[in-house]
Parts: structure tokens; sequence; C-alpha cells
């Protein structure tokens, strides 16, 4: 259906059409509801530049990630365009290389262009975020005074996690930690509570950035110590374990357990599959763009950070501890 065709039937000019799309003030009220009405029966659609002009928006949403290149970090954004793709709205992505300076640049640069703003485990300051929070502005994974949030804690489930390597035997267990942050807290906290109710000495190594690289190189720091079991971070420092336990002729589970958290496509794509705690990726992304939206719209957003659950996933990368360990 075209504008011509609204016009017409309407009575007015195509240009009137196009004003009241885009300058509603500038046409009278009774020509305006005239020319809506046509455009409903009709089920015309204006272009969206036109669309966003009359709701003075951008029709452009922005979210930012730690790293682009990381597999749970493409299932969010994939899970917000599509999300946003049905409400008409466009989206820009960035990643920050999980360094809090970049993180903080592009997401001030994309503020002017985008009607809200996601940001997904940011590590940028407190006071920074509080600025942002000057357009339509949602958080995942981390928390802050009343801003709207999304949150999957993990704690439970990497208790679980230790307790599933404890039952198979495993009395040293060693933690990869992350990038410091509101999931590395919860999964650490997690790890400590499971090791203090079953009696087993804590030990970390790292912080290591939530990459496959940081992964081989912790695999021979786990090696110099004495654990028959290692928890990640996330499934991409578990794999780069896994990986590097291999190229030392090592086998999985029979040397050491390995166990990581995120449940990506990478968990069930490697040998051996990998046991992992699963994070609802997609789902914590389209709950943020709901959220998200009803700012923009200007509905209120829930009261609480809206929480999501994790569980572990047993694969075949951890099994019991090898007789006489």
């Amino acid at each position: 259906m075209s504008i011509r065709e609204v016009a017409t039937r309407a009575g007015v000019s195509p240009a009137t059409v196009s004003r009241v799309f885009t300058r509603p003030d500038a046409v009278a009220a009774d020509t305006r509801d005239r020319v809506l009405a046509v455009a409903q029966e009709l089920r015309y659609t204006p272009h969206p530049v036109a669309r966003s002009l009359a709701r003075r928006r951008t029709g452009n949403l922005g979210i930012v990630v730690p790293d682009i290149a990381n597999s749970f970090s493409a299932v969010v954004t994939k899970a917000v365009q599509q999300e946003a793709a049905r409400d008409g709205y466009a989206l820009f992505v960035s990643g920050s290389d999980e360094r809090a300076r970049d993180e903080e640049q592009w997401a001030r640069a994309m503020a002017p262009q985008v009607d809200g703003l996601m940001l997904v485990s940011p590590l940028m300051s407190d006071d920074a975020l509080r600025e942002l929070a000057a357009i339509p502005l949602v958080l995942s994974n981390r928390l802050l005074d009343a801003l709207p949030a999304v949150v999957t804690d993990a704690t439970e489930a990497v208790g679980h996690a230790v307790e599933h390597l404890h039952a198979l035997g495993h009395r040293e267990i060693v933690y990869l930690a992350g990038p410091d942050g509101f999931a590395n807290t919860m999964r650490l906290r997690g790890y400590h509570g499971a090791c203090r109710r079953l009696g087993v000495r804590p030990r970390e190594l790292g912080p290591f950035n939530a990459r496959f690289s940081d992964g081989v190189r912790a695999a021979d720091l786990v090696l110099a110590t004495s654990a028959t079991a290692v928890v990640a971070y996330n499934d991409e420092v578990a794999v780069g374990v896994l990986n590097r336990l291999a190229d030392r002729g090592l086998r999985v589970p029979d040397d050491l357990s390995v166990v990581g958290v995120d449940d990506t496509s990478l968990a069930e794509m490697v040998t051996p599959r990998l046991t992992t705690v699963r994070l609802p990726a997609a789902e914590s992304g389209r709950v943020g763009v709901r959220i998200l939206l009803d700012l923009i719209d200007r509905r209120p957003a829930p009261a609480e950070p809206v929480g999501l659950a994790a569980e572990l996933i047993v694969r075949s990368s951890t099994g019991p501890v090898r007789r006489g360990e």
C-alpha cells in the first residue's frame, strides 16, 4: 500500500499524509484523524524513518557486550536483535574487549544514536552507569541502585558443579577466575560455599580473560598443582584447558575433570563434550529488550532485578577421580 493511495482515499495530498506521520502537530486534528483511520483501514505502514521521526525516536537500540567474538555474547546479541526487530528496531552492536574504558567510550558514542541501551556484564564505574541512565538503560548481570537489570545468578549451579565433582571423588578442585565483576563474584560465591559445605580446601587461579587463549595458559598452571578437577569461569576458558591438555598428551576426564560455565555451542562441539553450567543467554537478551522497550514507551520497569535460573549439565568431561589419587 502506497502513500498516494492513502492520500487519495483520505482526500488529502501525499505531503499531508507524510506530515501526519512525521510532524503530526502540524496537521489539523480532524484531518490527522481521517488520515490515520484510512491508513489503518488500508494497513498502510509508514517508512521506518518516518515512523521514528513521528515518535521523535531514532528507531535504534544499542548493546555493548564484553567480547563480540565470545560465544555467549553472540547468543545474547542475536536474541536481542531478533526481539528488537519484532518492534521495528535496528540494533547497534559493540564489544569492549573486556576493558571498562572502551566499554564506556562505546556506550557514550551510541547513546545519542539510540532510543535505549543494553549493557552486558558492564565493567565501567557506578557513576558512569548512572550518567548513561539519562536514556533508557538496562543492565545484564550487573546490579546498581534502582537501574533495571536482568541477572542470572549462577551461585547455586556452580555449587552443584562442585558437589558433582566431590561425589566423583575429587578433593582438590581449582577455580579459574574470570574478569572481576558480578558474574565472577556469583560463581566464586557458589564455589566457595560448596567447598565449605564439603570440607574441600578452595583454590583459585587467575583472574583470566574469558577467552580460549587464557584457558590454554591456565591449563599449565592447573597442572602445576595437585588438582584433579577444575571449574573454569566460562566455556571458552574450559575449552582452552581441554585443548592444552590434549597437546600435553593428557586425557579428560581420566587425568583431569573439567567444568565450564555458559553451555554455549562449544560445549557440545568439543571432545569430550563439556560438563557445564547452563546460563539462559537468549532468554536474558529477550527479557532485557522487553524491559528496554517498556522504558522507551514510558511504561514502568520491574521494581526488582529480573532473575533467571542456571542449571548444571553433566556431560563426559567429568568423571571419577583415578584410583590411588
